[in-house]
């Protein structure tokens, strides 16, 4: 399967609209018929996903778009135009869930375009004009409507911005976020009406739907695994998720929130075992290159027994995003985006932020003057739910909830370099044992020293850290 990030933007124009001049070379003109698959629901619509069976000249792909923080991630595979082959379908199962994808349009897309150049020749972007129909029985259902497409080659957003510059004075109107398939059915995907994000309710429900977005956002690249990103992502959404249930246990059904808190702790312990070791061999083989050769070389094997470790905690973490246990947690979040199971307590969110802030400091009183690693990872936990706290009650704090959060993440991620030196100096002790290579032994004696330098540069830097966060926190405090 093949893949590739596309980085474009997207015009309305008038009809009638003409390309101006670009300079570079004209492309040949094409014609993509496309049939597109989505649930009865438009679930994937919604998602701003796209699938869809291409057929350009004869030859058929399927095409699987997904949104990507710096653009759409494009999928193709070769495949019967009947059905979209297995390797997608899994890969929009949290979307599809038990929904079944069937055809639900036809496109015809008649296409121009120029390839712009540089000065020297080089390729800088496609620019085309698309003529796009709603085709049934061969016949156009409508009048067609146009768009300007422009997708980056080579270079970096600027290019983008200068494009649109020029067909802006040509007549090109604003940035069409629409896809095809959503503009040519008229589809109206309005999201529900935001939450009042100033009671405790209103900005848990607003957190849910955000990091519910987000998880189905990654879930896809996930499943892929090309990126480890994108388990980042998920993890990290997952994560805030709990956070929140924790931090508003006053304003929540009990029952509810501990149940699902259990849930997504299940989830969280299925992804954490291949996001640690995604993040310790980088760093691993980061250190490693300040090695000689022959140094890394003896430490070959060590990398192979992690990514050993790591493709069997994928393949765990797999079965688990299969699971009808994933699937159901996935419905009770979105029943939970849509309404929440809210107590009759009379809680605010300033009183929700400064009970966690409150739990944080004294669990930093609490440290002893050269404190355990054990006790500073206990903080890091603290700091991290009280910077969620933070984000949650963000609508009430003001404006000085930006630089609080800011200083509770450096100091979070000053907290989480200690931790991984801590991890990573004990699995390579771990994974020596029993080894007889000397070479390899003084290879990671090396890296254990690495490890031991970051971790003392962390604790070096905790109290100053500490002391701006709770600096700003009790300035905050005040001003509620």
């Amino acid at each position: 399967m093949k893949g590739s990030l596309e980085r474009e933007l997207k015009l309305q124009v008038p009809a009638g609209f003409a390309l101006p001049a670009l300079g570079g070379e004209p492309l040949a003109p094409r014609v993509l018929d496309s049939t597109y698959f989505d649930t009865p629901d438009f679930r994937l619509a919604r998602a701003r996903v796209t699938l869809r069976h291409r057929v350009e000249n004869g030859r058929g792909a399927w095409q699987l778009k997904l949104p990507h923080e710096r653009g759409r991630l494009e999928l193709e595979q070769r495949g019967g135009p009947a059905r979209p082959p297995a390797q997608l379908r899994s890969l929009l199962a949290a979307l599809t869930r038990h929904g079944e994808l069937e055809s639900v349009a036809h496109l015809r897309t008649h296409r121009s375009g120029v390839l712009v150049t540089s000065g020297e020749g080089r390729p800088l972007a496609e620019v085309v004009l698309d003529s796009v129909a709603l085709v049934e029985g061969g016949e156009d259902l409508a009048q067609p409507f146009e768009e300007v497409e422009i997708e980056l080659v080579e270079g970096d957003d600027r290019v983008l911005g200068r494009m649109e510059k020029v067909l802006r004075r040509a007549g090109a109107g604003d940035p069409e976020h629409r896809p095809k398939l959503v503009r040519a059915l008229g589809l109206q995907l309005a999201e529900s009406p935001s939450p009042d994000t100033s009671t405790a309710g209103g900005a848990l429900q607003a957190m849910f739907v955000l990091q519910l977005r987000r998880m189905l956002a990654h879930d896809p690249g996930t499943r892929l695994g090309r990126d480890p990103e994108d388990l980042h992502q998920l993890r990290v959404a997952t994560r805030r998720l709990r956070a929140f249930l924790r931090a508003g246990r006053p304003v929540l059904a009990p029952e509810w929130a501990e149940e699902l808190r259990a849930e997504l702790g299940w989830l969280g312990d299925a992804l954490g075992p291949v996001r640690d070791l995604d993040v310790l061999i980088a760093h691993l083989l980061e250190e490693a290159e300040v090695l000689g050769s022959p140094e890394r070389e003896s430490l070959q094997a060590l990398f192979e027994r992690l990514e050993a470790e790591r493709d069997r905690a994928r393949t765990q973490l797999l079965a688990a995003l299969r699971s009808e246990r994933y699937f159901a947690l996935l419905d009770r979040l979105e029943a939970a985006a849509e309404a929440l199971p809210l107590t009759d307590a009379d809680v605010s969110l300033g009183e929700i932020w400064h009970a966690e802030f409150v739990r944080l400091r004294k669990a930093v009183n609490r440290l002893e003057a050269e404190p355990a690693d054990e006790a500073l990872h206990e903080v890091r936990i603290r700091v991290k739910r009280a910077r969620y706290a933070t984000e949650l009650a963000e609508p009430v704090l003001g404006s000085h909830a930006g630089e609080l959060i800011s200083a509770a993440k450096r100091l979070q991620d000053g907290l989480g370099a200690h931790q991984d030196a801590v991890v990573a100096e004990e699995r390579i002790r771990d994974l020596l044992r029993g080894s007889r290579a000397t070479s390899a032994h003084f290879a990671a004696g090396r890296l254990v020293e690495r490890e031991r330098a970051r971790r003392e540069e962390a604790r070096a830097g905790f109290q100053k850290a500490w002391k701006r966060l709770d600096r700003l926190g009790r300035r905050t405090a005040k001003a509620r």
